[in-house]
């Protein structure tokens, strides 16, 4: 056995990632993970304000049946 010590591997460089615009990483997060949090909170609302119900959320709201606690 030598006493030598095996040489580093060469340090890799983590390619450049051009900075996006705020904008356009929420469009493509959106795009991945859907819009979860709504656009204003609770303390920025009218009192008794109810939030919007999307119509994807109302189409699938509407798709419940009566035995699963539909409308």
């Amino acid at each position: 056995m030598s006493d030598e010590t095996p040489p580093a591997p060469p340090e890799r460089e983590e390619p450049e990632v051009p900075e996006e615009p705020e904008w356009q990483r929420r469009r493509r997060l959106a795009e991945i993970f859907g819009d979860v949090l709504p656009a204003t909170t609770s303390d920025e609302r009218a009192p008794g304000a109810a939030p919007k119900e999307s119509a994807q959320d109302a189409w699938l709201r509407s798709q419940v049946p009566p035995h699963h606690g539909g409308h």
